[in-house]
């Protein structure tokens, strides 16, 4: 009998676009590998919905909070509905952005000085010296990310917006000029190193996810000392949360006149995405395997007690 995926999708966090973008992409994929896929847009009534397919398993295509968070991961795990990618609690320490470093930090994978402070706090006066980077605890896809430039005066004001949805806890983090690197764990081996080149500001949602903002270069072109590296401390940091399936781990390597300095570690993506430019398909077809034998082997890991 074929096997029936519920390809969830969508949902109602910032990454909500994305989502449906990396969840069209694969629930096409796996009708082409001739799997039955039932498409939903996940709402708060998706334990009902569930109940109603009774699909033989579920792939994750959501992003961000509820879906990347541990809380969809929950309710599969109560229903008995084997998943995709990572489990309960390597998902909801990794969308921690403060409390990944934490672990991260006791492996010994390096991560720049940071802290959580309130909103509000936040905003009213800067809380180290500037440059630094001002992000959200628990969002992705550098949502209400902000730099804040040497010479700055104050903080954006943009996060007392009144329609912020990112939470009130923000992280400080020290900015770290340099260059951004990339490189994704598939099966408990790391994939390349990739290197990410934008025209804009950051690597922010619009040069995650626009044609053309951003360029991607792989294998990276990094001293064979620093590209082995990234990928020791991609592992470790996918080992180090217990971390299942395919994860991506995102870097910045320090630059100094234009002299390789050090490599700090960023946080993790426990559920990469799967868009048309996206970074793991990239990596993953480097290493020879097409997006549908990417899907399916992702497919194929799921389980129960992950």
């Amino acid at each position: 009998m074929t096997k029936h995926v519920a390809v969830l999708m969508g949902g109602w966090a910032s990454e909500r676009e994305v989502s449906l973008s990396s969840g069209k992409a694969c629930a096409d994929a796996l009708e082409r590998c001739g799997y039955q896929v039932s498409r939903i847009d996940v709402d708060r009534d998706l334990g009902h919905v569930l109940e109603e397919l009774k699909p033989d398993v579920a792939f994750n295509a959501l992003h961000g909070r509820f879906g990347e968070d541990g809380t969809v991961q929950g309710l599969l795990e109560i229903m008995g509905i084997p998943y995709t990618h990572s489990g309960v609690s390597a998902s909801s320490i990794a969308m921690n952005k403060h409390l990944s470093k934490v672990f991260f930090k006791a492996n010994g994978i390096p991560v720049t000085d940071h802290f959580v402070a309130n909103r509000d706090e936040v905003a009213r006066k800067h809380q180290m010296e500037p440059p630094y980077v001002i992000k959200p605890v628990a969002d992705g896809s550098s949502v209400g990310v902000f730099i804040v430039k040497q010479g700055t005066e104050h903080p954006p004001q943009e996060i007392l917006r009144t329609d912020w949805k990112s939470g009130d806890e923000l992280m400080v983090e020290r900015y770290i000029a340099g260059r951004e690197l990339t490189c994704a764990v598939m099966g408990g081996v790391a994939l390349a190193v990739t290197e990410v080149i934008t025209d804009l500001n950051f690597y922010n949602y619009e040069a995650k996810y626009a044609q053309g903002r951003s360029k991607h270069i792989f294998p990276a072109e990094v001293s064979s000392n620093i590209y082995q590296t990234a990928q020791k401390l991609a592992l470790k940091a996918h080992e180090s949360l217990g971390c299942k399936g395919v994860t991506r781990t995102d870097f910045r390597l320090s630059m100094h006149g234009g002299e390789e300095g050090d490599l700090i570690c960023l946080e993790i993506n426990t559920q990469p995405g799967m868009t048309p430019t996206s970074l793991v398909p990239e990596m993953a077809a480097h290493a020879g395997h097409d997006f549908e034998e990417l899907v399916r082997w992702i497919l194929e890991d799921a389980s129960c007690d992950r």
